[in-house]
């Protein structure tokens, strides 16, 4: 809309991933992430330069429908004179994703009771103490005041909610997945002669400050940068260090001379 690229640039990415295989990429999953940007914030639209994003979606409407789409080869702005791919949309599956920060208060606006004068201690936060209970009730009409067009909502009929990952999910996202982020540290270390571990009370920790700061996994990242910085500079500096362990005071800042000692030393 403001800058960048056309809409049909979304269908070329799939081209490419099905290696021009027009077939073949007739039949794919496209996922759209953060869709909530492209929101109108404002009723005034310009008529030189969109700002409020509406333009882009208005652009999305013909290609979520399902039309044979001309997409540029390579890519960019269309231009008369470019030679164009026809590409048939029907029968692609959209997904359209965003975090919506805000949406869960217009959905309580909407289903909560005002109340004026005198009352009990309960309000209307009382309905939704937790914003996961919020979500399953959201309806199309709060997507419209967060600043979604009526053809847009109309164009994506399944309207589904994510809950927020817990302690126990973040926790696993440390240690489970192939890249991990111990795994990281571990083999960063290791590349000095230092072995790292991590206490489980020192996972938990972490994940519990994850989901203090509200950021999900990606709290994960910077809650670790804090606590490692110190043991990736002054283990490598120490000779009689070989083993490392970072335990629960380590997270917390207690323990500023973190668990690591000599291979002799048995590790408290």
């Amino acid at each position: 809309g403001y800058v960048g690229e056309d809409v049909e640039n979304i269908l070329l990415r799939m081209i490419q991933a099905a290696d021009h295989d027009i077939g073949r990429a007739e039949l794919g999953i496209i996922y759209i992430d953060e869709i909530d940007k492209i929101g109108r914030r404002t009723e005034n639209v310009s008529i030189t330069r969109d700002v409020s994003g509406e333009g882009v979606q208005q652009a999305l409407l013909k290609i979520l429908e399902g039309t044979v789409a001309n997409v540029p080869k390579h890519g960019g702005r269309k231009h008369p004179q470019q030679e164009y791919i026809k590409m048939n949309t029907r029968n692609i599956l959209f997904v359209c994703g965003g975090a919506f920060v805000g949406l869960d208060g217009i959905t309580k606006r909407r289903v909560g009771k005002q109340i004026l004068g005198f009352c009990d201690k309960r309000s209307d936060d009382s309905l939704f103490a937790d914003k996961a209970l919020a979500l399953p009730c959201i309806q199309p009409e709060d997507l419209l005041k967060f600043g979604l067009i009526p053809e847009l909502i109309g164009r994506l009929p399944v309207l589904t909610t994510l809950s927020e990952l817990t302690k126990k999910e973040l926790m696993r996202i440390l240690v489970e997945p192939k890249n991990c982020m111990v795994r990281q540290y571990q083999k960063l270390i290791a590349m000095e002669g230092v072995e790292l571990t991590f206490t489980e009370s020192a996972l938990s920790r972490l994940a519990q400050a994850a989901v203090d700061k509200g950021t999900g996994a990606r709290g994960l990242r910077s809650t670790l940068e804090e606590v490692m910085l110190d043991v990736m500079y002054e283990a490598p500096r120490r000779p009689d260090m070989k083993k490392v362990k970072v335990s629960k005071n380590t997270i917390d800042g207690r323990d500023s001379s973190f668990s690591g000692r000599s291979e002799k030393t048995k590790i408290a």
